[in-house]
């Protein structure tokens, strides 16, 4: 079934084969039972090529219907038939995903470009290893009464963001920087995830949002809005997979069955996005009504993949997008000094993925 079993199993292949024909003639025929034997045994046999290794990944968030391909990959035991034990560690912004793997807390990060930009400005010795969203998801929302036409009629204004630690913040920066202004100019409120309610209420008078946060809120009657996209302004990768250099070097053959197990439950995903909304029921914390998590799980879908990577293939990086984006932050004051993000982003274990 996946590529990377092939490989480390090559000496077995005749086992495996007649392994399958087992099973197709077992579904055909129940009366042989020997050659279901076969396919258990031969299924063992390929198992124990590969050390169980525990891939801990560090979120942004809580479980969240978007990320419903980790669920169904961990429910059809993806990662268990790569020899990955993973979990998932939560976060508030991928600020945490980054400082989660420096402290050695996790062994992956799924984080926003702009916490690992920070991450390297502070010397910390990262990669970027897997473009999980090539198109910029975030956005500045306010209601179409409130009458926001620009960023210079917010200043002095209440805005909510999810974190400091998240990309709502770090994407605000860039709206407000472009403008001429700083966050001195306006007055900031850390609302957690359920950024909306604060502007639904009228105690802001615009938020820091995504694409499906968006969504969501006009599920919930938010009403006529104005919305900025930052992807007008900068359209930075949403989010990547980042390591340490050190799990990098060290573990680069877990890696790539890690991303593999990710791409391939991604483009499951794709092709069956009502499986993964009832898997986010019970897997996710925003996940109770399926026809709101097919919704998301749609928009997500559309936000995994560009042009480019039906070229090349899930989880391309374009290094010339990354050092646009540094350049940006730098222009802007946003970095104190160029960092080089292109000699921290690698397509090598992209390539190896099939």
């Amino acid at each position: 079934m996946r590529s990377w079993i092939k490989k480390l199993a090559s000496s077995c292949f005749l086992v495996f084969f007649l392994s399958l024909v087992g099973c197709a003639t077992e579904e055909g025929q129940q009366d042989e039972p020997q050659e279901v034997e076969q396919e258990h045994e031969g299924q063992e046999e390929i198992a124990t090529d590969v050390e169980m290794e525990r891939m801990r990944m560090a979120s942004w968030s809580q479980p969240i219907t978007e990320q419903a391909n980790l669920f169904l990959a961990e429910d059809k035991g993806w990662f268990e038939e790569a020899s990955i034990d993973f979990e998932f560690i939560p976060g508030a912004g991928g600020g945490d995903a980054v400082r989660n793997i420096i402290a050695g807390n996790a062994d992956i990060a799924f984080a926003n470009v702009e916490a690992v930009l920070l991450a390297l400005e502070q010397g910390e010795q990262v990669r970027i290893i897997y473009n999980i969203y090539p198109e910029n998801v975030f956005n500045l929302i306010s209601l179409k009464e409130s009458n926001i036409t620009s960023m210079e009629d917010l200043r002095g204004q209440d805005i909510g963001i999810y974190s400091r630690s998240s990309g709502t913040y770090q994407n605000l920066l860039v709206l407000l920087h472009q403008a001429g202004m700083t966050e001195d100019d306006v007055n900031l409120i850390e609302t957690g995830v359920l950024n909306f309610a604060p502007l639904m209420n009228k105690r802001v008078v615009a938020t820091a949002a995504t694409d499906t946060g968006l969504f969501d809120a006009q599920r919930n009657e938010l009403g006529e809005v104005d919305v900025i996209e930052v992807k007008d302004v900068l359209n930075t990768p949403a989010d990547v997979f980042v390591v340490t250099e050190e799990t990098f070097q060290e573990r680069k053959e877990a890696l790539i069955r890690f991303l593999q197990v990710y791409r391939d439950s991604v483009a499951y995903t794709m092709e069956h996005p009502e499986e993964a909304a009832e898997m986010a029921v019970t897997a996710a914390i925003d996940g109770q009504n399926i026809e709101r998590n097919i919704e998301i799980i749609n928009i997500r879908n559309q936000t995994s993949t560009n042009s480019e990577m039906e070229e090349k293939g899930l989880g391309w990086l374009n290094v010339d997008i990354l050092q646009e984006v540094e350049e940006t932050y730098y222009n802007l004051g946003l970095l104190t000094e160029r960092v080089h993000i292109e000699t921290v982003t690698t397509n090598e274990l992209v390539e190896q993925l099939n």
